[in-house]
């Protein structure tokens, strides 16, 4: 049985890379919404003449609808652009079935930035639900668009959004006949996609800090697997393992303290902490089977992680202090890399009954699970920073694409690569 997970974590480490020499930003397809979408109109923000370039109207637009619970209206069906709530009749948005619109215009500021005035009116009761103003330079116009959208969607929803936060995700491409494995970091859109790390060797588990501004990850360029950390800002890079065997799956604690990882230096995969102050390694589990994966409660005082101590892969939950663990999933004959949600409750996990790996929430009180795909070889889930969707890998064809879905199941998405391989998706916290 070891051997048999050995080498599904293995394929899961190398993923398939295909063949192709082109790189690309991620593309966005929505193949599945909400039943009874809310509809909004997003009126084009009146640039009054300044020289900006991105269309902020239609990243709102864009955003909205990628979240499944919107229905937007075409311009080419609006009766007139307004970019004030003064400007706007009711009775043209009604017959066009608007239930909500957005409008705002843009404005030069002395310190050579830009204020970006934007109101929602509620079209149903005719009234402006709020109005507000963001201020960014020329080149953060696309950050500016998703502010708008939070903003929006949480008036809506009375969820946060999330559209201001970034995935981490690995590629893979076939140049001159060998593989170039890329870590990448965009928009939650994919759009702005930017290069990390570029290897001849395979590249794993990236994880976020807390603050949103580095990532720990797995990399092979050394000959055999070590834990880096880099800043995201300056791109600076630190070691921080180098043991014989497997260093891998790190994990950052609620404070950015501490990582979680797993290292085989004393014979078997255990689960490490290790103080990123002192570099000091502290070993929790102390058991003849494989234990991977660990993933931080938002306490700072549990861990949950895979281990097949059980016969198969299981999710188990460790204490920290006192190292007591516990058994917590028994449907199926494998449950492995649990991510989880914001609320502390819901677990996304890679889950198999018979032959077939799908994506499947765990309820940690109720010891529910509901199977959340229907594709083959789903891997990778990570949560995003507001609960309402979780990214996974999966296979398209024969490539690797990321894909995403909400809680509920209600709403998908998929984000491949104009060309090439994707894998290891982890959405950021919330950008502070």
């Amino acid at each position: 049985m070891k051997s048999l997970y050995r080498s599904l974590a293995l394929t899961v480490l190398l993923g398939l890379p295909l063949a192709g020499s082109a790189w690309a930003e991620l593309v966005i397809r929505v193949t599945q919404g909400n039943d009874q979408p809310t509809i909004v109109a997003v009126s084009p923000i009146a640039l009054n003449g300044l020289p900006l370039s991105e269309d902020i109207g239609a990243i709102v637009e864009a955003d909205l609808q990628r979240s499944g619970l919107f229905r937007s209206i075409p311009r080419r069906d609006m009766l007139a652009f307004p970019s004030r709530a003064s400007d706007v009749y009711y009775r043209d948005w009604r017959m066009l079935g608007a239930e909500y619109l957005v409008v705002g215009s843009m404005g030069a500021m002395d310190d050579g930035r830009y204020e970006l005035e934007f109101s929602l009116l509620n079209v149903t009761a005719q009234k402006t639900e709020f109005k507000h103003r963001v201020r960014g330079s020329a080149n953060e116009m696309r950050d500016l668009a998703h502010l708008v959208s939070d903003k929006v969607y949480r008036e809506i929803t009375g969820i946060p959004g999330a559209f201001s936060t970034r995935i981490a995700y690995v590629t893979a491409n076939r140049a001159s006949g060998k593989f170039i494995y890329r870590l990448n970091v965009a928009d939650a859109d994919g759009a702005r996609e930017k290069l990390m790390l570029e290897s001849p060797e395979p590249i794993m588990s990236p994880s976020w800090a807390p603050n949103g501004k580095e990532l720990a990850y797995v990399s092979f360029e050394t000959g055999r697997p070590a834990i880096f950390r880099q800043n995201l800002i300056t791109a600076k890079r630190q070691q921080l393992t180098n043991f014989r065997g497997l260093n891998g799956a790190p994990s950052w604690s609620p404070d950015g303290k501490q990582l979680a990882l797993v290292l085989s230096k004393d014979g078997n995969p255990e689960i490490y902490t290790l103080d990123l102050e002192t570099s000091k390694f502290t070993r929790l589990t102390r058991h003849f089977a494989i234990d991977t994966e660990p993933t931080w409660m938002a306490d700072g005082k549990n861990l949950l992680f895979t281990s097949d101590r059980g016969g198969t892969p299981q999710i188990y939950k460790l204490n920290v202090a006192t190292r007591a663990t516990e058994r917590l999933t028994f449907r199926g004959n494998y449950n492995a890399r649990p991510s989880l949600a914001p609320d502390g409750r819901t677990l996304a996990l890679v889950h198999r009954e018979t032959n077939t790996f799908h994506i499947a929430s765990f309820d940690l009180k109720t010891g529910r699970m509901i199977e959340l795909t229907e594709t083959r070889l789903d891997e990778s889930p990570t949560v995003a920073p507001n609960g309402a969707m979780l990214m996974y890998a999966t296979k398209q064809g024969d490539r690797g694409v990321l894909a995403a879905v909400s809680l509920d199941a209600g709403v998908r998405y998929v984000l491949p690569a104009k060309n090439g391989d994707v894998r290891e998706p982890a959405w950021s916290p919330f950008l502070r």
